[in-house]
């Protein structure tokens, strides 16, 4: 089964591609077969894009997607969307905001749920990702819900990540954590023709300026106005340029250690159930023997 999709993905077979991401998704038996044939292909680059829910992403990557087909481009595009607490599934449904490329031969996108991940990202992100590098886009672009840590997260599996604000967030920034301000490799303030947004830009640079001390690119501030198109072009220039111009390839070690490690780690809690655990810790707490660090040390 695993060489005949990996046969079909080549091609471009879309309904491949989605019949091997349900097949990931709900872990059926073969998947990590399907993954461990998986060609190595580091040149199929990753674009990620997150932010505060409001801010845009999802008109900005339409209007990128315009951009790349026009350009001659194949482009996959994972939506990463909140989760509904009934069912697990997409609440969002870009693909409905995205409807004009359903039909296009050279667009595939695929909403994912979150599915309860505090992070913000699907839990099979990361072999979501490695099966569309397996199949024939020029470029992926992974959009994330933008809560707690995805902003982060999203640097442990995209080439070039790319954070999208808008002028109101004027507060937020001065709130900004450090590490994400490290993670950013480009900064879009969307909804630019607002009021307000030129000072905003003025002191998200004044905040990045300790930032281009420590590392060779100087951080990209685009302004965009992504519902009229404006300043997309720029953008995607600013992609292309630090696609061809990243001077270390430290970072990209890291990167591949990071999604290393999330799989090692998701492996060895594989067989750890929670409600097992409570149903422990209660037996033990009615007998006033129990003890964390000891308890644990059981699983270690």
């Amino acid at each position: 089964m695993a060489q005949e999709l990996l046969s079909k993905l080549h091609r471009g077979d879309s309904k491949a591609l989605a019949r091997s991401i349900s097949l990931v998704e709900n872990e059926v038996a073969g998947y990590e077969e399907l993954m461990q044939s998986l060609p190595h292909r580091p040149n199929k680059p990753v674009i990620g894009i997150t932010g505060p829910p409001g801010a845009g992403k999802s008109t900005l990557v339409d209007s990128l997607i315009g951009l790349l087909v026009n350009a001659g481009k194949k482009i996959g595009v994972l939506c990463v969307d909140p989760s509904s607490p009934f069912n697990l599934g997409s609440l969002l449904g870009d693909r409905i905001r995205m409807s004009k490329w359903y039909d296009n031969p050279n667009v595939f996108i695929r909403s994912l749920a979150t599915r309860g991940s505090l992070g913000g990202l699907h839990p099979k992100i990361i072999e979501i990702t490695e099966l569309m590098k397996a199949a024939a886009f020029d470029i992926i672009i992974v959009e994330t819900v933008g809560v707690g840590q995805s902003e982060v997260e999203i640097a442990g599996l995209a080439d070039i990540t790319i954070v999208v604000l808008v002028p109101e967030a004027g507060d937020e920034i001065q709130t900004m954590k450090a590490g994400l301000m490290e993670i950013a490799d480009i900064f879009v303030v969307n909804k630019a023709d607002r009021p307000d947004a030129d000072e905003f830009v003025k002191n998200l640079r004044l905040m990045l300026a300790p930032v281009f001390h420590t590392r060779y690119d100087e951080v990209a501030v685009i302004k965009t106005v992504a519902l009229q198109n404006e300043g997309v072009t720029e953008l995607l220039k600013a992609i292309e340029h630090l696609l061809k111009h990243h001077h270390s390839k430290e970072k990209k070690y890291w990167l591949l250690a990071e999604r290393a490690f999330q799989l090692i780690q998701r492996k060895k809690m594989n067989d750890i159930d929670k409600e097992k655990l409570k149903e422990e810790i209660k037996e033990l707490s009615g007998k006033n023997s129990f003890q964390l660090y000891s308890f644990i040390k059981n699983y270690l």
